[in-house]
C-alpha cells in the first residue's frame, strides 16, 4: 500500500517583543529582524535561526519558518519598545516561538480550522499567558497584496495551544502577525504564512488614496495634520467618525478591546515582514466622534491602515492607504 503525503513547510518562527503601552501618547507594537545570526540572541535584535523539523500526519500541514524561496528563515527578534515619547527603551532576549498547523487540503472560502502552539527555544509549550487588551491572542491576518484583513482572537486550549477559524477569500500568500505576551515577559509579535493553493486572481489596480470611507451607517474622515507624512517622524491621525445618514458626530462609540480604537497598520511590501508592522492604540483624550492617533512610520514607502471602532455592539473596520516620503 502507498500513502502520499503532502508536506508544506512555511514560515513558523517568531519573534519576541517589547509590549504595547498606551499612556498619553498611542505607542506602537512594531518589531525588528534585521540581523540573521544563527543560534544567537542580541539583546537588541535577537535572532535564533532552527533547523525546522517535519512534523505532518495525513490530516494536516505544519507550517515551519522558510522565505518564499524555501530557505530557512526562522528569525527571533526583539520588537521595538517605545515609551510615551517614542524612545526605545529595554529589550528581552528571545524566549519563544511558534508553529502553525493547517488542515491538509487548504482552500479558499471554506472555513480553516488552524492550530498554534507558542513553545520555548527547546520546543516545550509556554503555558501561561497574560491578558492584554481583553484577550490571550491577537492574530492579525492579512492577505500579502494586503487587500484582505481580518482581526481574529483564537481560543486558548492549554498546553500553549490557540486554535481559531478562519476564512481565505482567495488563492494566494496570506501573512498571520499573531500577537500574545506570555506571563511575566513583554509583548510577542509572531509572523506566520500560508499559502492557499488554486489560481491566483490578476492583481487589480491600487486603490485610490480616498480620505473618507463609509460603512453601513458610519462615514469615517482621515485628517492629518502634517502635510506629509514623514518617515521616522512622529505624525497625528485623526478619525472623525459621523453617522453616515444625518452627517452628525456619533457621541455613543463603545471601547473596543479597552480602548477607544485600535490602528493596525501594514507597510506594502513582497514579502511581508515584522518590520512592516505597527499596531497604535487610540489617544485616550480624543473628542466625541473623534478616534486620534499618535504613531511613527519607519520607512518610506506605501502604507494600509485599518482602523477598527465598536458603535453599538458592532465592531465597524475603516481601510486608509497612505504614502510616506
Amino acid at each position: 500500500m502507498k500513502r502520499y503525503f503532502t508536506n508544506i513547510f512555511i514560515l513558523a518562527s517568531l519573534l519576541l517583543a517589547a509590549g504595547c503601552s498606551s499612556t498619553v501618547k498611542s505607542s506602537e507594537a512594531k518589531v525588528s529582524d534585521e540581523s540573521k545570526v544563527a543560534t544567537s540572541v542580541n539583546m537588541h535584535h535577537g535572532n535564533h535561526q532552527e533547523q525546522a523539523k517535519s512534523n505532518s500526519n495525513e490530516k494536516s500541514n505544519v507550517h515551519t519558518d522558510h522565505d518564499e524561496h524555501g530557505n530557512h528563515n526562522e528569525e527571533s527578534s526583539s520588537h521595538n519598545h517605545h515609551d510615551e515619547h517614542g524612545n526605545d527603551t529595554n529589550h528581552n532576549k528571545i524566549t519563544t516561538k511558534a508553529k502553525l498547523t493547517t488542515p491538509k487540503n487548504l482552500a479558499a472560502k471554506e472555513p480553516v480550522n488552524l492550530v498554534i502552539d507558542i513553545q520555548d527555544l527547546q520546543g516545550k509549550p509556554v503555558n501561561k499567558f497574560d491578558v492584554f487588551q481583553e484577550k490571550l491572542m491577537h492574530l492579525i491576518v492579512v492577505s500579502d497584496d494586503l487587500r484582505f484583513f481580518d482581526h481574529l482572537h483564537p481560543d486558548y486550549k492549554n498546553n500553549g495551544r490557540f486554535e481559531v477559524s478562519a476564512n481565505f477569500p482567495e488563492s494566494g500568500n496570506y501573512t498571520f502577525f499573531s500577537d500574545y505576551k506570555p506571563t511575566g515577559q513583554k509583548e510577542t509579535i509572531s509572523l506566520l504564512n500560508v499559502k492557499v493553493p488554486g489560481s491566483v486572481p490578476l492583481p487589480k489596480d491600487l486603490e485610490k488614496f480616498e480620505k473618507t470611507k463609509t460603512i453601513s451607517d458610519v462615514k469615517v474622515s482621515l485628517n492629518v495634520a502634517q502635510k506629509e507624512i514623514k518617515a521616522g517622524q512622529e505624525i497625528s491621525l485623526k478619525f472623525d467618525v459621523k453617522d453616515a445618514k444625518s452627517n452628525q458626530v456619533i457621541k455613543d462609540l463603545q471601547p473596543y478591546l479597552g480602548e477607544k480604537g485600535h490602528l493596525v497598520i501594514i507597510k506594502s511590501s513582497l514579502p511581508l515582514t515584522r518590520n512592516d508592522y505597527i499596531h497604535a492604540h487610540a489617544l485616550q483624550n480624543s473628542a466625541d466622534g473623534q478616534i486620534d492617533f499618535m504613531t511613527k512610520f519607519p520607512q518610506r514607502g506605501t502604507y494600509k491602515m485599518w482602523l477598527q471602532f465598536n458603535r453599538g455592539g458592532q465592531i465597524k473596520t475603516a481601510d486608509f492607504w497612505v504614502n510616506v516620503v
